[in-house]
């Protein structure tokens, strides 16, 4: 099959010129360096995935999919809970009240978020129930002033199961009303994630609305599960959209300050990490300019002999391409096969090091998890690429300024 002549011509230099030990070793730099920010890039961008994907895990574990809120929810919830979940995507509805209150236990006392459920309707609503919680749900079910306390709390308040405290609303507390304050008897510990651990508490909602009747800031709301968590102000929007006096907030816009800081986190990342692909970029122009120079006598006869401008360009790009590609093509596939070993890998090491040297004692991070987007390799490998042939438009320029009779003159 006929090729291209640049194509050919292109080919022929990068992979069957002769032996030119500076050149082969400083082309082999630019494709190592091309590899390894690749690599390092695709493994970096895995390992933010996987912590943004943790923290949203824990911070769901406390902050519902989205809050519906309203000034008339307090008389119509059941309505808008029926409307909500005529959606196909939204799972499960129950409602709930929140507000900020003191706990004290034998002279300890503390801050806390106070959230009111209806245990009947609670346990749908929550991705992450098990079964222990479901055993406390059902005690607060059956419990006429029982709480469930955030096991980090519990800790910080020297609380037990079956242990009674005092819990006041905050506006009560502000207005001196020490007298509203309400006697609990805890139930037992909860797991509501990184974020709600050591704040959160669950009482029923009747005996909630009893606590904060005189807080005019905290009213009914209504939680939504839905069957897709990144769209979930949407599906929520949609699901209630014949209710429009109603106010929608997902819970990526309630947690907006976390995780608009990892983004730009990551963000920063992969700009500063593909500093070390422009590295290999330089290498690639480098080799090309030393390879113009080599090649003078012969870019000289192809001019000779009919090849345009244009022809000699598309030769040295195609050459720097070659380079670009492989070091890419060998950075992807190394990347994504670190990227998803990287637990076992830091394992074998961590052995590998304990079991030679003696008393050793190296804990790496074992527990570190990476998602791999493969949207996100495709946008890198064709950043690299980018990268690879802006950094050949230089030296081919070069090339294609060289003039046959100043260079066959001496020939």
């Amino acid at each position: 099959m006929l090729k291209p002549f640049s194509l050919f011509v292109g080919l022929r230099y990068s992979l069957a010129r002769k032996h030119n030990l500076l050149l082969s070793f400083v082309s082999l730099i630019s494709m190592l360096g091309v590899s390894l920010g690749v690599l390092i890039l695709i493994v970096a961008m895995a390992v933010i995935n996987g912590s943004i994907t943790t923290l949203r895990d824990e911070a769901l574990k406390s902050v519902p999919h989205a809050t519906v809120s309203g000034s008339d929810l307090n008389q119509n919830w059941t309505d808008v809970r029926s409307l909500a979940l005529n959606s196909a995507s939204v799972l499960a509805a129950a409602p709930f009240i929140e507000g900020e209150a003191t706990i004290t236990h034998q002279g300890e006392t503390g801050f806390i978020r106070v959230r009111g459920i209806d245990p009947k309707l609670e346990l749908p609503v929550n991705e992450s129930a098990r079964s222990v919680f479901q055993e406390l749900i059902t005690q607060l079910n059956e419990t006429e002033n029982g709480i469930i306390l955030g096991a980090q709390l519990a800790g910080q308040l020297g609380v037990y199961s079956n242990t009674d405290v005092s819990i006041l609303g905050l506006r009560s507390l502000l207005d001196r009303q020490l007298d509203d304050s309400l006697g609990f008897d805890v139930l037992g510990f909860a797991d509501f994630g990184l974020y709600g651990n050591n704040n959160i508490a669950l009482v029923k909602l009747e005996t909630a609305q009893k606590l904060f009747e005189n807080d005019p800031g905290v009213s009914l709301q209504l939680r939504l599960r839905v069957d897709d968590v990144d769209n979930a102000g949407q599906i929520a929007s949609e699901a209630l959209a014949d209710a429009p006096q109603l106010e929608v907030a997902p819970w990526n816009a309630v947690q907006a300050s976390l995780f608009n800081a990892l983004n730009m986190e990551k963000f920063l990342t992969t700009f500063m990490l593909l500093m070390i692909v422009v590295i290999g970029a330089v290498n690639i122009i480098s080799t090309l300019v030393m390879v113009v120079s080599d090649k003078s006598a012969d870019i000289a006869i192809l001019r000779t002999m009919g090849a345009s401008r244009q022809t000699i360009m598309q030769i040295f790009i195609l050459q720097g391409l070659v380079a670009g590609t492989i070091g890419t093509g060998i950075g992807a596939v190394l990347g994504v096969g670190l990227a998803n070993n990287i637990t076992n890998i830091s394992l074998g090491l961590e052995r590998f090091v304990n079991s030679t040297f003696e008393g050793a004692n190296i804990y790496l991070l074992s527990h570190l998890e990476t998602e791999v987007n493969f949207m996100e390799v495709y946008i890198v490998c064709a950043l690299a690429l980018l990268v690879c042939f802006l950094a050949t438009l230089y030296p081919a320029y070069r090339a294609s300024c060289v003039q046959p009779a100043e260079v066959l003159r001496y020939e």
